[in-house]
């Protein structure tokens, strides 16, 4: 008898999406299990007996895990495919990369930075997953002057719309050609959240750039270039 496991993680270690994606996946219609629609949350499979499908295509177990980072630039989008034939950040990486992976969580659109890539749902979770506190370090540019009362209350935590973030760690690193530029680090990743706490204190973010997430930082790759993490990189944001 195989190893018993739920729907979302067989799917999440096929390297078809993360766990979370997963759920939505399911909830969508889109998966069958010995050619059944299933989209109840809950449902387990046996690993090598049972037959799961996405979209009609079925599933096999990832035989290698990937972890990569990316360097996305601004104007693609941090998913798989994307509805309105944008390119996606798979697209950089899908000329050397001979499987299915997928982002781990996302950056914007007009985002750029460090972003982290696998094929292993459960890494993905770890990284993603608001228990586990993993540090997002970005360089927001803000046009104008920033005022000092207002880098207290991004330490303080802000109201935006109906949540209030975690203190974040921010500091002015920089301010030329009428421009300041800060180093602002949250552990939360909302959608949007770091332009939106700018934007709810009044000002204007005119480029964000991601810089690390957790101990593992872009250093000097090159934009829209990747390459594998390392052995070390992996362990520290697995903690």
């Amino acid at each position: 008898m195989g190893e018993i496991v739920r729907l979302q993680k067989y799917i999440a270690m096929s390297g078809a999406d993360s766990r979370r994606a997963a759920e939505k996946l399911i909830e969508e219609g889109r998966v069958n299990v010995n050619g059944k629609l299933i989209q109840e949350q809950g449902i387990k499979v046996e690993i090598g007996k049972d037959k799961v499908s996405l979209d009609g295509e079925e599933l096999h177990l990832a035989k290698k895990n990937y972890y990569i980072m990316l360097n996305k630039p601004v104007g693609y989008v941090s998913t798989v495919n994307d509805q309105f034939d944008r390119p996606t950040v798979v697209d950089l990486v899908k000329k050397d990369i001979n499987t299915r992976i997928f982002p781990v969580g996302r950056l914007d659109y007009d985002t750029e930075g460090l972003l982290l890539m696998t094929n292993d749902g459960d890494f993905t979770y770890k990284i993603t997953h608001p228990k586990y506190h993993v540090e997002k370090t970005y360089i927001a540019e803000i046009k104008g002057g920033v005022a000092i009362a207002d880098m207290y209350k991004l330490r303080n935590g802000i109201k935006i719309e109906d949540y209030t973030t975690s203190p974040a760690k921010a500091e002015i690193i920089d301010a030329i050609d009428g421009h300041t530029y800060i180093q602002i680090t949250i552990h939360e990743g909302k959608n949007r959240q770091v332009r939106k706490m700018f934007e709810t204190l009044g000002y204007t973010v005119t480029a964000l750039k991601r810089i690390s997430i957790g101990e593992v930082k872009l250093g000097n790759l090159p934009l829209g270039r990747w390459r594998h993490l390392t052995s070390h990189e992996i362990n520290c944001l697995l903690g």
